[in-house]
């Protein structure tokens, strides 16, 4: 959340009261002043004060999704089962929203919040965050692929791809790691070297990693070691 919205929601009074405090250089996450009332916080990572007095409290909520195929990653739809249709509890689903997306028919991490600057940070390209995949195809691999995708997959109509790193597991299996989110990019980018994906599951996106315990369909809340591994893309500052 941020800063000033918070220090309204704690009684420090008004947006020009709360922008003064800001100014004045008495507003401290861990120890340093925010000079911008949009730096983002959250409770469980930060120790915020104000003139020296602790404030504590506004967590935001932090699920990881493993999601499986025929679930949409989008808030509603009319014909089919979303993703947070697989939160059982509806109280807890306001504000969530899916950072990023995945394809219906693609498993596995989804992460799922309501703080929108983080979901923000995680997505912006500038932040290169990747994304980790685990590949199957129906024709085999060859070693040239892993040349061709580090080169930078060209699409029909000359779209070009980023670099990305390509490991063969074996024959039909693969991990891929890329920091793009073009439409359906990671199958577009196999067919473009003959192969057709089967199979798809991301196992990985920045810092997380998918709880390979976490069952198909099940979520949890992510633990503090976790969040603790986002910490770089809260601490930001906008104009």
């Amino acid at each position: 959340m941020r800063i000033d919205k918070i220090l309204e929601e704690k009684g420090f009074g008004s947006r020009k009261t709360v922008k003064r405090l800001i100014q004045r250089k008495v507003v401290l996450v861990d120890g340093e002043a925010v000079t911008n009332g949009s730096f983002n916080v959250e409770g469980r990572l930060h120790q915020v004060t104000v003139q020296g007095a602790p404030i504590s409290g506004f967590p935001h909520q932090y699920v990881m999704l493993n999601k499986p195929a025929g679930v949409v990653t989008a808030l509603t739809d009319a014909t089919c089962e979303t993703v947070l249709d697989l939160i059982n509890d509806r109280d807890k689903t306001e504000g969530l929203y899916p950072v990023g997306r995945l394809d219906r028919d693609t498993e596995g991490l989804l992460l799922l919040t309501d703080n929108g600057q983080l979901g923000y940070q995680l997505l912006i390209p500038d932040k290169k965050v990747s994304k980790v995949y685990e590949v199957t195809t129906k024709e085999p691999l060859e070693t040239t692929d892993i040349a061709a995708f580090a080169a930078g997959i060209v699409f029909i109509g000359g779209e070009m791809c980023k670099p990305a790193q390509l490991e063969i597991v074996d024959a039909h299996r693969a991990r891929l790691s890329l920091s793009e989110g073009k439409f359906h990019q990671v199958k577009k980018m196999f067919l473009a070297v003959g192969k057709k994906v089967v199979h798809l599951k991301r196992i990985a996106m920045g810092p997380l990693e998918l709880d390979e315990t976490l069952p198909l369909g099940s979520y949890r809340s992510l633990t503090q070691q976790e969040l603790q591994l986002l910490k770089p893309y809260f601490t930001y500052k906008e104009g």
